[in-house]
């Protein structure tokens, strides 16, 4: 009786009931994309720092665990006293920075025989290795998106570079161009931002980090497996608080439009309340069906919201392939629960204000 008295409450607005369901089913989406963006991003970049093959890094002291922002303040012959230590196989110094032209993407300056060494060269699909001054090698991924074929001009650091090579993806950046290019173009002569060092065996990855920090002070060392292991959002104040305002956001509209929708409810059957008070119905049985409504409503909204999250991101990744988007099992349990959390607190205090109607003032309604 009860649920078929729901079913029937549902039924009755169809209009409200979508959007009502359409609002929980935004925030969910809201919640997976953009933690899934955000997750994603982060484990592709330690994908393809750690898909370079190296055992350790070494960048200046005090740097963030961000490569990206790495000062090019370290000479690139202390590369040089790298190789003298016992057990390194290779050592590869590169200039990284940022380009926001056209995009945000990460370019890696790179002395191409030291890379390969370290890395085991490139895969190439077309194209050749770097040999001229302003040649830029990109990956896979990078062309689909941007369009771009060898030979082609692309504008990268407000300078015009041609495209020698399209590459496999997943050795760090998805860009690379030579090192003495990057060096001039960030006014730095024989500087690097970061080494990449390869070890005979991983197994001598601390030996080797130990022999490092004993030439000097100045010098961050960090196994490659611990660097790809502090990849996660919690190691990232601003991109936490980011997220705990998107995911507020989210919450927000569903718990008022779920309010909206309980409260205009709640008016629209003051006789039908009533006249379930008269024949004995208790206070709790009325909010209990006020919040099995919302329940409901929400349930709807939450498997909706799957749909509309998994259909977002093939559309963002089939228009910008570059952008990985992580949608995992964990996270739609937490936007589900948030979901429902949302939409019965945002139904309480309709359901409560059924409750406590009289039923003889609720009889006499208009």
């Amino acid at each position: 009786m009860v649920n078929k008295l729901i079913f029937s409450n549902i039924l009755h607005r169809p209009i409200r009931t979508a959007l009502s369901a359409l609002a929980v089913a935004i925030e969910v989406a809201m919640v997976m994309l953009f933690v899934g963006l955000a997750n994603g991003m982060l484990h592709d970049s330690a994908r393809r720092v750690e898909g370079i093959g190296a055992d350790i890094l070494v960048q200046p002291s005090g740097t963030s665990f961000l490569l990206a922002f790495s000062q090019a303040s370290m000479p690139i012959t202390i590369g040089d006293r790298f190789k003298e230590i016992p057990h390194v196989l290779a050592v590869a110094p590169a200039v990284l920075f940022f380009n926001s032209v056209g995009g945000l993407d990460t370019i890696y300056g790179i002395d191409m025989a030291a890379f390969d060494r370290v890395s085991g060269g490139f895969v190439y699909h077309s194209g050749r290795a770097l040999q001229n001054p302003y040649d830029v090698l990109v990956d896979d991924w990078y062309a689909k998106a941007k369009h771009v074929k060898v030979g082609e001009a692309i504008l990268l650091l407000d300078h015009e570079f041609h495209v020698s090579g399209i590459v496999e993806h997943g050795k760090g950046a998805r860009l690379f161009i030579p090192l003495g290019t990057a060096e001039d173009l960030l006014s730095v002569k024989d500087k690097a931002s970061i080494f990449f060092v390869k070890c005979t065996d991983p197994g001598y990855t601390g030996d080797v980090a130990d022999s490092i920090h004993q030439l000097g002070s100045g010098f961050k060392v960090t196994p490659v497996k611990e660097w790809v292991s502090m990849m996660t959002s919690n190691n990232m104040p601003g991109l936490e608080a980011f997220a705990t305002v998107i995911i507020g956001i989210a919450v927000g509209i569903g718990f008022l439009v779920i309010f909206l929708a309980m409260y205009t409810t709640i008016i629209e059957r003051t006789r039908e309340i009533g006249i379930l008070k008269s024949l004995g119905a208790s206070k709790g049985y009325i909010i209990a069906v006020i919040l099995r409504e919302a329940g409901l409503l929400s349930v709807v909204g939450i498997f909706a919201g799957y749909g509309m999250a998994a259909i977002g991101r093939n559309v963002i990744v089939a228009r910008f392939p570059t952008l990985p988007i992580e949608l995992t099992a964990q996270w739609a349990v937490y936007a589900a629960f948030l979901a429902l959390v949302g939409s019965l607190l945002g139904a309480f205090y309709p359901a409560l204000r059924a409750a406590q109607l009289d039923p003889v003032d609720a009889l006499a309604y208009e």
